[in-house]
């Protein structure tokens, strides 16, 4: 399919036709990129997205431990404070 830029401001666009919105699953938001020349649009990623499958693989790995000791758990802190 040819589309026509169309002038925006000092830069130029492209209107999406909607079926090929729905088609791609776009929302308010799309990212773009550029691979060898050619102009790449994708549904924008939520933020963080895939992080719960990433972390139960390093669960069943078993490689989920602490890379920095829990800083809340010190003797002094399960002493008696007096104010």
């Amino acid at each position: 399919m040819k589309v026509n830029l169309v002038p925006i401001g000092n830069s130029k666009g492209v209107r999406i036709p909607s079926s090929v919105i729905k088609e791609c699953g776009f929302g308010e938001q799309i990212e773009m990129r550029v691979e060898h020349g050619i102009v790449v649009l994708a549904p924008a990623r939520r933020t963080r997205d895939g992080w719960d499958g990433a972390f139960a693989k390093m669960a069943a790995a078993k490689d989920d431990a602490l890379l920095v000791p829990d800083t809340m758990d010190h003797d002094w802190d399960k002493e008696e404070w007096e104010w």
